[in-house]
């Protein structure tokens, strides 16, 4: 009999008080809580981390030997657990070499479509090349040929065969020059490339089946599989095992499925390894600011000390050619910009200095130095396709599988089902096709139908890259299995929750337990089951607030069921600030999908850009404005989208990128060190008594410096054991027990402290305890006020989740006290419970009365309703999007009929 609820008792991992509760199997369940109350240590450190402890344990002796290291979660006892699987939000995909199509297998099946069922054509003469086995030749001959007399000729290669071994074979007569000859002894064959003997010659009629086959069995046999028919007109037919051209005698390579792999050396593009593009030195990033003249330093590289030979030789070379060299680079003679890039007769040119430079990429400081001026351009060879070029010859009617790989999901699929085959082809590709289709149709089904199947994984953003494991989770069709989410509705507009709600509640029909660490109110109204934790986060969450149906929630009095009554929300603003200048302005904007889009940002607000999902929100923010404005102040030098001008700059210092990327990849990266008040700490330990005894320095009590830090884990407290086919497994040191420094340091404290518990303290701790240092103070109040006070100070950054990272990203700005700045943050809300985004509020409505302008892009009406201008994309996703539907404050936005956000703005409002 199947148990019916998953029983977890004394859960006690993190901050969770001592939980047992019940989760019913076969239930949509959903976590809820305030931000750090506790979810995803239940969620994902307690449920999913048993049921991966219990996976390993059922595997080889070799995976259980690390088995015994890896810690179990604080929990005394968790029943009826069944297999488990995470979907996380994190997109870990960082390999160039990973697709939409290739993570979900749509590449994998099809390039076995294209090998089974794909027809080849020459390059050259556009006839269709196959292998054509006997049978097939006879019936040509019969359907084609009826009633001609035709010869059987086995063409035999010269360079290989001789006339004395064709007549010992028995053949006695050749077709030399249209005209029959006999071979003897003394035959010459003149400058004929081939031999071409005559094996039969027969009139084709009932009945010639048996002598046709034996002749051309013959032909095969002794040419390696090549044989001519020739008919009464003396046209030749050419036949052959391989894949050759009839007419042009061009061989072409075997296909099979690897043949179409861009990850496999027989598929891949010689050029670039199958990645699509190549790097090569970039003449923007050489040459930046073209406004510059020569003299004043228009060639970046030559502006360094270390390289004003090569300056001195630039103006030398303009002298010559009688070009001013106080003159904007961008005003002089094309070619000569030509000749001072590629080089010319006495001058190496820029061309010449790098390739000076890569004969010494053996120095680590050479390979850095010329990274920065390279950028990746579409390979020539293949054009971005991936394949080597004979794969583009491959075709299922007009389409080849670079054709398919570039279109969107959605317009795949309509291809797919629009195929027209033939009963043999239908037969090979019936279950292939099933497969592909199964696939395409969960992809929209969750949402994503817009992105090309070529789209790299590690471009795709959390929600995006959640989605899409989703649909593989969908189209696994696993039953019995635990499903642990987080956030799942991050990425998506409120007009596609209903189609997410769909897909959850489908696993849960297939007989799985669903469990969703959620905030939204739609999909927790959506479930059957709700957990929620609290009252705070930190050490004063983890507690069970409730735990039941959904039904007998809203009864309660709890912090998330106030806002689902209706009794707690979010308040429209009384009064907005007036938009009428100055401006950003943006215009011509075409990258991706964007339509000629002309953008205009008003300084000094709060502003929103909203859309669907792959309306391109993202092509023009961060690709567009934000590289370009990144390269007018001078922070990086990245590829920019396509735009024609850009104004309203000179109003602003500078820009910051607020994104949901990791504060740092190391575990001794953590919150108090981005915000640069460790150093304080570190002094203050050193200052104690004990630390001058002992002759402590500051850097005793850094783990990124060798003296204080256990060197067995060179500070941080972990150590990776790569597992092999599996996951790695992250263990604590043992040397240190996870404490990250020596004995001997540990035994220094301040105010009753030693480091580690310090590092240890939640920043409301921390704020506590350093009550009397204004400065170390005044940084963690800022860590408070953008709900983080839940944090530990020295927690290791890769745990902390993009929402974290992000608002980590905010308490920096504000600690500096930034104006003029113009902030760009891509789904603040990402984690917040609707409690914190009060908070978050508050936060950037203090960083636009700093006189800055921060832009958001949001899905979240809350924070969308108080946004001072909303700009929204769409209509739809996809090449059907990258056009401003409407722009204005939220009440006319709401007031637009043809604006997806507007009409759930409406309701908001």
């Amino acid at each position: 009999m199947k148990p019916r609820s998953l029983i977890i008792e004394g859960a006690r991992q993190n901050n969770l008080k001592n939980l047992t509760l019940h989760i019913p199997h076969g239930s949509y369940t959903v976590v809820t809580g305030p931000s750090g109350s506790g979810k995803s240590s239940l969620a994902f450190e307690t449920i999913y981390a048993e049921g991966q402890r219990l996976y390993v344990e059922s595997l080889s002796t070799y995976a259980r030997q690390f088995l015994e290291r890896v810690q179990r979660p604080d929990v005394d006892s968790i029943k009826n657990i069944c297999p488990t699987i995470a979907i996380e939000q994190k997109n870990s995909v960082k390999t160039s070499r990973a697709t939409v199509a290739s993570s979900t297998e749509i590449y994998d099946y099809l390039r076995l479509l294209f090998a089974k069922i794909g027809k080849a054509c020459c390059p050259a003469c556009k006839i269709p090349i196959q292998k054509d086995s006997i049978s097939q030749i006879v019936d040509f001959v019969r359907q084609k040929l009826i009633h001609q007399k035709i010869w059987v000729i086995a063409p035999f290669s010269s360079e290989t065969t001789s006339i004395q071994q064709l007549l010992k074979k028995g053949f006695t007569r050749i077709l030399k020059e249209n005209d029959i000859v006999e071979l003897t002894p003394k035959s010459s064959l003149g400058k004929q490339k081939d031999i071409w003997v005559i094996l039969d010659r027969l009139l084709v009629k009932e009945g010639i089946e048996s002598a046709l086959t034996d002749s051309l069995e013959i032909a095969y046999q002794e040419t390696r599989g090549r044989a001519i028919i020739r008919d009464e007109a003396a046209t030749l037919h050419k036949f052959s095992l391989d894949f050759i051209c009839s007419r042009c005698d061009l061989k072409f390579p075997e296909t099979s499925p690897a043949f179409f792999s861009f990850n496999h050396p027989y598929g891949a593009c010689p050029a670039c390894k199958g990645f699509g593009n190549n790097l090569h030195i970039d003449e923007e990033l050489v040459i930046p600011n073209k406004n510059l003249s020569l003299e004043g330093g228009a060639i970046e590289p030559w502006t360094k000390p270390s390289r004003q030979r090569w300056q001195k030789r630039l103006l030398d070379f303009a002298r010559g050619q009688s070009v001013p060299i106080d003159q904007p680079y961008k005003q002089l003679p094309a070619d000569f910009r030509k000749k001072v890039f590629a080089g010319t007769k006495g001058f190496a040119g820029v061309a010449g200095f790098f390739r000076k430079l890569e004969k010494k990429k053996y120095k680590m400081a050479i390979r850095v130095l010329l990274s920065r001026y390279k950028s990746a351009f579409t390979c020539e060879q293949c054009r971005g396709t991936r394949l080597r070029p004979e794969a583009e010859h491959v075709k299922i009617q007009s389409f080849s599988i670079s054709n398919l790989h570039a279109m969107t999901i959605e317009k795949v699929k309509k291809i797919l089902d629009r195929l027209e085959l033939t009963s043999f082809e239908t037969k090979v590709s019936d279950e292939i096709l099933k497969q592909i289709r199964s696939r395409l149709i969960f992809l929209s089904r969750v949402g994503v139908d817009y992105l090309t199947l070529n789209r790299l994984t590690k471009t795709l953003s959390g929600g995006e890259a959640q989605r899409i494991n989703l649909a593989n989770q969908l189209g696994a069709q696993l039953m019995q299995t635990i499903y642990v989410l987080d956030e799942p509705s991050i990425g998506l507009h409120p007009r596609d929750n209903k189609r997410l709600i769909g897909l959850l509640k489908h696993l849960r029909d297939l007989g799985n337990t669903v469990i969703v660490v959620e905030h939204d109110p739609e999909l927790i109204r959506a479930s059957d089951y709700v957990i929620e934790l609290g009252p705070q986060g930190g050490e004063k969450g983890g507690h069970l607030i409730y735990e039941g149906p959904y039904q007998d929630f809203l009864k309660q009095s709890t912090l998330t069921s106030s806002y689902l009554s209706g009794s707690a929300g979010i308040q429209t603003p009384q009064k907005r600030r007036e938009v009428k200048g100055p401006f950003l302005k943006l215009t011509g904007v075409t990258h991706n999908n964007l339509k000629s889009v002309d953008l205009s940002i008003p300084l000094h607000k709060l502003v929103c850009v909203t859309g669907v999902s792959g309306s391109g929100k993202s092509s023009l923010i961060h690709d567009t404005l934000y590289n370009a404005l990144a390269r007018i102040f001078k922070i990086k030098n990245a590829s920019i989208g396509r735009f024609q001008t850009i104004s309203g700059f000179k109003q602003l210092r500078t820009v910051r990128l607020l994104d949901q990327k990791p504060i740092g990849k190391s575990p001794r990266s953590n919150p108090i060190t981005y915000l640069k008040a460790y150093d304080e700490i570190r002094y203050l330990f050193a200052s104690t008594p004990e630390s001058k005894k002992r002759g402590y320095q500051p850097s005793t009590f850094s783990f990124n410096m060798s003296g204080g830090r256990c060197e067995y884990c060179q500070g941080e407290g972990l150590q990776k054991i790569e597992m092999h086919f599996l996951a790695d497994i992250t263990l604590t040191c043992e040397q240190c027990d996870g404490k990250k420094f020596k004995k001997e340091v540990l035994e220094v404290r301040y105010n009753g402290k030693h480091i580690f518990d310090v590092l240890s303290m939640t920043v409301d701790e921390a704020y506590v305890f350093f009550l009397t240092h204004s400065s170390l103070r005044k940084k963690l109040r800022i860590l408070t006020e953008v709900g983080l006070g839940y944090l530990k100070i020295g927690q290791a950054a890769p745990t902390l989740s993009g929402g974290e990272a992000q608002r980590l990203k905010i308490a920096k700005e504000l600690s500096q006290d930034m104006t003029h700045t113009l902030y760009l943050l891509d789904e603040p809300t990402t984690g917040l419970h609707l409690e914190d985004i009060q908070k978050l509020l508050l936060v950037l409505n203090r960083l636009v009365d700093q006189s800055n302008t921060v832009v958001v892009i949001e899905h979240q009406l809350d924070l969308i309703k108080n946004a001072d201008y909303v700009i929204d994309l769409g209509p739809e996703g996809g090449h059907r999007g990258g056009q401003i539907v409407a722009e204005g404050t939220p009440e006319e936005i709401a007031l637009e009929p043809h604006s997806y956000t507007g009409k759930y703005l409406k309701k908001a409002l």
